[in-house]
């Protein structure tokens, strides 16, 4: 056998789970990520490991969503001890996203917590970005590893293996893409492709689509909030407590601040016009909120646009108009309020997927209502309620739907708002595939749904034909 060899643990079947084995030699090997199957993808037994970590010397994390760390737990359970190599910001949010997983899927007793908690931080190493670390020095081989920005969520990165032997006359560089970001995200610096790559492990969930265009969005969601405030109702929007949070407060704050400047303009207002100083925007996630503060502090890794803001005495995650909600009992009267009231608000609550968190409970009380509206920011995995509720995107009056293991007559609005996706369109896969000084020579297509590999495959053909050749391989 001829190393370096790759195996599959997760991120073949669909669009989570992402988990990858990198073997070096015989009885050496890395892991990348270490996620877990959600929604379709999901086996009856994806929450254990699944495989044998004999030989595993260290896993390096791209960044710290669930499909991408959430079966960390069960490695450390299965005896793992080697070092957590992450970046920095990773490194502070990855003990506040597996504690609340760990709470949720294992046990929330107090003392089994915080045992895992300590053993978790002793292993997590934080690595700098750009800079090439070392992980093996033996005589027979050496392999090293460098983290660089993928854009996706804060701390995000793709990672870049270098292996050589003193039988080779160059080294072998793998890359492994993570989930790599959308181009003009709010808050993160752009993606730069690697220099090289000759074998790219590399995500496709929308490789068969190309995103509207991002610099518009912001433009799309206050036509959405102003239609839907029309009303006099609610706007749900069920996000993830990491990334897709902190966007949306971010792109809110600009609209409010906008508005502040024109109804400071002195013009003359209308009866009905909405009084956007007085509009809350509702954050009703504790682990959003803890998430939030994390990336508050971590500002020196924001991009010049969103530093440029602070500098200018703004706060675009912590704004005025932002009400925190903690406590449950807090959240139950929010939930009645908002019901019977039918105050115009915005909401923003895990999870983003819908099929458990506090949004739950806000769209039981309100789905049956016309005022109020559903607004999707992000993928919804098939089989999740989420994607149930968005497949009613459209339908008039009442349409019946069945999540949560009941039938709900759906009567609010749903929308989807487009480019808010944390992940790069097809062309953005193939200029990150394509565009560094040496395009990828092998690409193993992994995180996407058959049809999205498929497309992206012939378009990444494409892109190679006729200057060089590109193998393509999409692993079951």
């Amino acid at each position: 056998m001829t190393f370096p060899v790759i195996t599959h643990h997760g991120g073949t079947r669909g669009v989570t789970g992402s988990c990858h084995q990198l073997h070096l030699d015989s009885a050496t090997s890395l892991l990348i990520d270490c996620g877990l199957e959600q929604g379709a993808d999901a086996r009856p037994d994806s929450p254990t490991l699944g495989f044998d970590i004999s030989g595993i010397q260290a896993l390096v994390i791209t960044h710290v969503h669930l499909d991408h760390v959430g079966r960390i737990p069960a490695l450390l359970a299965a005896g793992f001890r080697g070092p957590i190599f992450c970046s920095e910001p990773s490194a502070k949010l990855l003990p506040l996203i597996l504690e609340d997983a760990f709470k949720l899927g294992i046990s929330s007793e107090p003392a089994q917590v915080a045992r895992f908690l300590l053993l978790l931080k002793g292993l997590v190493e934080p690595i700098a970005f750009g800079q090439w670390h070392s992980l093996l020095e033996h005589e027979h081989l050496q392999c090293r590893i460098r983290l660089q920005r993928a854009g996706h969520l804060l701390g995000s990165a793709y990672v870049e293996c270098d292996i050589s032997t003193p039988a080779q006359s160059c080294s072998t560089r793998v890359v492994f893409s993570g989930d790599i970001g959308a181009a003009n995200s709010p808050l993160l610096r752009p993606v730069q492709p690697p220099e090289r790559a000759d074998v790219l492990v590399l995500e496709s969930t929308y490789g068969d689509r190309l995103h509207p265009d991002r610099r518009e969005r912001r433009q799309r969601l206050e036509a959405v909030i102003d239609r839907a405030l029309a009303d006099q109702g609610t706007i749900l929007i069920p996000a993830f407590s990491l990334g897709r949070t902190q966007e949306l407060l971010y792109e809110i704050e600009e609209v409010l601040h906008l508005k502040g400047l024109l109804d400071s303009s002195g013009a003359p207002a209308s009866d009905d016009q909405i009084d956007w100083a007085q509009l809350p925007i509702i954050l009703d996630s504790p682990l959003a909120q803890r998430v939030t503060q994390v990336y508050r502090e971590l500002h020196q890794y924001w991009n010049d646009e969103a530093r440029l803001r602070l500098s200018e005495g703004r706060k675009p995650l912590g704004f005025t108009q932002l009400v925190c909600v903690d406590s449950h009992a807090k959240h139950q009267q929010v939930v009645n309020y908002l019901k019977s009231t039918g105050r115009p608000a915005i909401v923003i609550a895990g999870n983003g997927m819908c099929s458990g968190g506090r949004i739950v409970n806000y769209l039981k009380a309100m789905l049956g209502d016309p005022r109020h509206e559903v607004v999707f920011v992000g993928y919804q995995v098939r089989g999740t309620p989420g994607a149930r509720i968005q497949a009613c995107e459209g339908m008039l009056g009442g349409v019946g739907v069945d999540v949560w293991g009941e039938q709900y007559v759906l009567r609010a609005k749903v929308v989807t708002l487009g480019g808010y996706s944390g992940h790069a369109d097809q062309a953005g896969l193939v200029g990150f595939a394509m565009g560094g000084k040496s395009p990828a020579k092998r690409v193993v297509l992994v995180h996407g749904e058959s049809g999205a590999k498929r497309v992206l495959a012939a378009a990444l053909s494409a892109q190679a034909f006729p200057r060089h050749q590109v193998a393509i391989t999409v692993p079951t």
